[in-house]
C-alpha cells in the first residue's frame, strides 16, 4: 500500500518527513536556543547561534556554487566552526569531507584529488599546506578561510572569509534525502592509500541515537557535559562524541588540547559528566596530582577505546573517578561507533571483552566461506544494521570484498559468547602466525600491559626462517631510565608465567614512543616495515 502523494510538492514532503543530520541540530535549537553548545576555549557558542552560523555557512556554500552532494573538504581543528561548518554541509545537502590533519601532504593532495574537491575550508595555520598542494590541484578552485584577516590569495585561489560566506541565517530549505552521503571519511593508509568511506544520514543519526542512549546522555534540565580532545576529523569524536551531545542538549567543551592537569582542571570546572579518553591519556591523568586533589564526583562515565587497559589500570580510574562507570566501546569508521559497547555488569565480569552489540547493530561471526558461526567459534566479525557505510569511494573492488554474504566485513577476528557479548581477538591482519600456531597479538599485548613497568605496547609478528613469523614485543617503560636489557628480560619472565609457549614473545624491544594516528591507534605496519628494514 502506497498513498497518493501526486499533489504534494517533493521539497515539502522532503521537509515534512525526512530523517537528516542537518535537522537534529534545529531541533535541538529549539528547545535550548540559549544553552551553551560548545565552549571553544573560553568562548561559550549557544545553540541559536551555532544553528544560526550553519545554516548561514551551507546557504552561502549553496550560493558561491557548490552543488548537491558535491565533497567539501575541511582542514580544520577542533572549534565551533568546525561544527557550523559541518552542520552547514548536512543542512544544504553538501558532503562534508574531514581531513586528517596529521596525514603527510601527499596524502592530503591524494584525498583531495581522488574526492574530487573543488571547495576547502581551513584554519590560517593550514595556509602554508595549501600553498604546497594546490598548485597541483587545478580541480580547487575556491578556499574558505577561518580568521579575521586571512590572506587575499592561497595558491592563486581567491580567498574567501569564513565570516563573510555565513551572512545568510535565514533556514536553507533543499532536498535532502536520509540515504544522501552525510560525509566521506577517508581512513588513515598504512601499507595503501587512504579509503574514502561514505556515510548516511540515516546511518550517523541512528548510531547518534545509538550512542546517545547507550551512554546515558539525558535530554532536559540534567543535560551532559562532555570534554572533546580527540579531533573532529575522526568518527569517534565526530559521530560518537559531539552529535550525541548536540542531540541531546548538551555541552560539548573543545580544550583544544590534552595536558593532564589543565584537563583535570577542566573537568572540575565544568562539571563534565562524560569523559572519552585513549588508554595512553587515563594513564597521564592517574599519574597528575589533579586526581588526588580536585573534585571529579561529576563524571558519571569514562569511556576508553582504541587500545586495551588492563584490569589495574581500570580499577584505578573508577578510585580517581568515584561515581564513575569505566567502559569500553568499539566501533570503525566504515560501520558508524559504537557498534559494541559493554554494559556495566562486564566490567566486573568480562572486562576484556569488547561488550554486546548496540541495539542497532545485529553482530555475527562468520567463517571464510560465508557461514554464520554458533557461539564460542571464531572468526570474522561481521555487522548488519543501519550503521554501516553506504560504500567505498571511487572503489568497487573494496566494496565488493566489504558487502560478501549480506554483511559487512570487519576485518576483526573474534567470537561471540553465550550472552551474545563479543571477544576481540584480532584484527586479520595482525594476527601473528608463529610456528603453525595463531597468536593474537592483542592478548600477548593485555599480559604486557598488566606489567606495570610499561605504558605502551604492540606485538607484531617479524619474519623468522625457523617460526614463519617471530612474535616480537614493543614497549615503552614508565620509567625512561630502566636498563632496556633488564626490562626486557622481566617482561619475558612475566609473560611465561600466563601465556602459552608459543605465544610468548621471541623478543621485546624497548622504545620512547610507538607510532600512532591522530587518534592514537598504534599503527602496526609502520613497526612491522621498521623491523622489516
Amino acid at each position: 500500500m502506497r498513498p497518493d502523494l501526486s499533489g504534494i510538492d517533493p521539497l515539502d514532503l522532503n521537509l515534512a518527513t525526512r530523517f537528516t543530520v542537518g535537522d537534529l541540530l534545529t531541533r535541538t535549537r529549539q528547545l535550548f536556543p540559549d544553552r551553551t553548545a560548545i565552549v571553544d576555549g573560553e568562548e561559550e557558542i549557544g545553540y541559536g547561534r551555532l544553528d544560526d552560523a550553519a545554516e548561514a555557512f551551507g546557504r552561502g556554500l549553496l550560493d558561491s556554487g557548490v552543488q548537491r552532494q558535491e565533497p567539501v573538504a575541511f582542514l580544520l581543528g577542533n572549534s565551533w566552526r568546525f561544527a557550523a561548518s559541518f552542520f552547514g554541509c548536512a543542512k544544504a545537502g553538501l558532503v562534508a569531507l574531514p581531513v586528517n590533519l596529521l596525514l603527510a601532504p601527499d596524502d592530503i593532495a591524494w584525498i583531495l584529488a581522488d574526492s574530487g574537491t573543488r571547495t576547502v575550508v581551513a584554519d590560517p595555520a593550514f595556509v602554508p599546506l595549501l600553498e604546497a598542494v594546490l598548485p597541483g590541484l587545478p580541480a580547487v578552485t575556491t578556499v574558505v578561510l577561518t580568521g579575521d584577516e586571512p590572506p587575499a590569495s592561497v595558491a592563486g585561489r581567491e580567498v574567501l572569509r569564513w565570516d563573510d560566506v555565513a551572512t545568510d541565517p535565514t533556514p536553507v530549505e533543499v532536498l535532502v534525502e536520509d540515504r544522501d552521503t552525510l560525509h566521506c571519511l577517508y581512513t588513515s593508509g598504512t601499507t595503501a592509500r587512504p579509503k574514502g568511506v561514505l556515510t548516511n544520514h540515516l546511518a550517523v543519526y541512528v548510531g547518534v541515537l545509538s550512542n546517545a542512549l547507550q551512554v546515558g546522555h539525558r535530554r532536559g534540565d540534567e543535560f551532559s557535559v562532555l570534554p572533546i580532545v580527540l579531533p573532529l576529523f575522526h568518527t569517534t569524536a565526530l559521530d560518537t562524541l559531539l552529535l550525541p551531545i548536540l542531540l541531546t542538549g548538551g555541552t560539548a567543551v573543545l580544550p583544544g588540547g590534552f595536558e593532564p592537569e589543565g584537563f583535570l582542571e577542566l573537568v572540575e570546572r565544568r562539571s563534565a559528566t562524560h569523559l572519552m579518553l585513549l588508554p595512553m591519556m587515563y594513564g597521564a591523568l592517574l599519574a597528575s596530582p589533579g586526581t588526588r586533589s580536585r573534585d571529579l564526583s561529576s563524571v558519571r562515565l569514562c569511556i576508553y577505546a582504541m587500545a586495551p587497559m588492563p584490569q589495574e589500570r581500570i580499577s584505578q580510574i573508577a578510585a580517581a573517578f568515584p561515581n564513575a562507570r569505566v567502559l569500553l566501546g568499539s566501533g570503525q569508521t566504515e560501520c558508524v561507533p559504537a557498534t559494541v559497547f559493554q554494559w556495566p555488569s562486564h566490567q566486573e565480569t568480562k572486562a576484556a571483552s569488547w561488550g554486546p552489540s548496540a541495539v542497532t547493530v545485529d553482530t555475527r561471526i562468520m567463517d571464510p566461506s560465508g557461514q554464520l558461526l554458533p557461539p564460542g567459534e571464531t572468526g570474522e566479525i561481521v555487522y548488519r544494521g543501519p550503521h554501516v557505510m553506504s560504500g567505498y569511494w571511487n572503489n568497487p573492488a573494496a566494496n565488493t570484498a566489504a558487502f560478501a554474504h549480506g554483511w559487512f566485513h570487519s576485518g576483526d577476528v573474534g567470537h561471540l559468547d553465550d550472552e551474545g557479548v563479543v571477544w576481540f581477538t584480532d584484527r586479520v591482519k595482525d594476527m601473528v602466525k608463529s610456528g603453525g600456531e595463531n597468536v593474537s597479538s592483542v592478548e600477548v599485548e593485555r599480559v604486557l600491559l598488566s606489567s606495570p613497568e610499561i605504558t605502551e605496547a604492540a606485538v607484531i609478528g617479524v619474519p623468522d626462517d625457523r617460526w614463519g613469523e617471530a612474535v616480537t614485543g614493543v614497549v615503552v617503560p614508565a620509567d625512561p631510565d630502566v636498563d632496556p636489557a633488564a626490562l626486557a628480560e622481566r617482561l619475558l619472565v612475566h609473560c611465561r608465567a600466563q601465556l602459552a609457549g608459543f605465544q610468548v614473545p621471541k623478543r621485546i624491544e624497548v622504545r620512547t614512543g610507538l607510532p600512532k594516528t591522530a587518534t592514537g591507534k598504534i599503527q602496526k605496519a609502520d613497526l612491522r616495515e621498521q623491523f622489516r628494514g
